[in-house]
């Protein structure tokens, strides 16, 4: 169900595209900026059927299979955006990928009590897999939009990082790595960008109850089950703070890096 907010026509008339709009966060943009007066929102998943589902339920809606690790495939679907809609507002990036295996071995060590060895265990198809898909992924979608963007002189770009760029988990140094570049990366390109009336920015999310998250091993979705914190947030909650920094409230926010992680350490 669409889920109006105060904000309601907070993006009339406007073109967006989401990446990972299958799932988790990017379902919860993607009909929020529905709800919000959207005029066309771009549902784009690697997992096309998940995103044709998803659009089902969004008012202007439409899907595209897209892996955001392929330049040319992203350049595609932001071309098709352009022939159909004529323009490109916005656009959340939110597809991404964590790593299973690293997660799994990090639970065997604190299950048993030792410190996890991962990096020496971690052969390169499975960092390059991180890197492909987190890292080269969001310089391929902010390239593409920027090119959409830039003739309109007008535009936000929003990505989703992570808070693991912060406190670098042991034993993630792949993820934690992908996510500080998708950070520097995104700061870089939105002093570049900022003259010609585009604005990026960041939402780098703690622990939030994800499809991603749903595959943490028990033992560590426990130890982030902390009391003196809010717990996992939920993709909602995310999302209003991606669209936050897309809309007109935050036009002096450039370069942002917005920790999201409900208080469990601060940067």
């Amino acid at each position: 169900m669409n889920q109006q907010g105060p904000h309601t026509g907070r993006f009339e008339g406007k073109i967006a595209m989401v990446t990972g709009a299958g799932s988790g966060m990017g379902v919860a943009v993607a009909r929020r900026l529905a709800a919000e007066g959207a005029r066309a929102v771009v549902l784009a998943d690697v997992d096309g059927a998940s995103a044709a589902a998803v659009a089902k339920d969004v008012p202007a809606g439409r899907a595209v299979a897209v892996d955001v690790a392929d330049a040319a495939a992203v350049d595609r679907a932001v071309e098709e955006v352009l022939r159909r809609h004529g323009g490109l507002d916005l656009v959340v990036h939110a597809a991404g990928v964590d790593d299973p295996w690293a997660k799994q071995r990090i639970a065997d060590a604190v299950v048993e009590g030792r410190v996890p060895e991962v990096t020496d265990a971690l052969d390169d198809e499975v960092w390059r897999r991180v890197m492909r898909i987190n890292l080269d992924g969001t310089f391929h979608v902010l390239r593409a939009s920027v090119r959409a963007m830039r003739p309109a002189k007008a535009g936000a770009i929003v990505v989703i990082g992570s808070s693991s760029a912060f406190d670098t988990p042991v034993g993630y140094p792949h993820y934690a790595a992908s996510k500080a570049g998708v950070h520097a990366l995104c700061q870089a390109v939105a002093k570049e960008v900022i003259p010609s009336g585009i604005r990026v920015n960041v939402v780098a999310p703690g622990p939030t109850e994800t499809g991603m998250a749903a595959r943490t091993p028990e033992v560590l979705r426990t130890g982030f089950a902390d009391p003196r914190v809010r717990p996992y947030a939920t993709p909602e909650e995310i999302a209003d703070i991606a669209l936050f920094l897309a809309g007109d409230a935050a036009a002096n926010l450039v370069g942002a890096v917005l920790l999201a992680n409900g208080g469990r350490f601060t940067a």
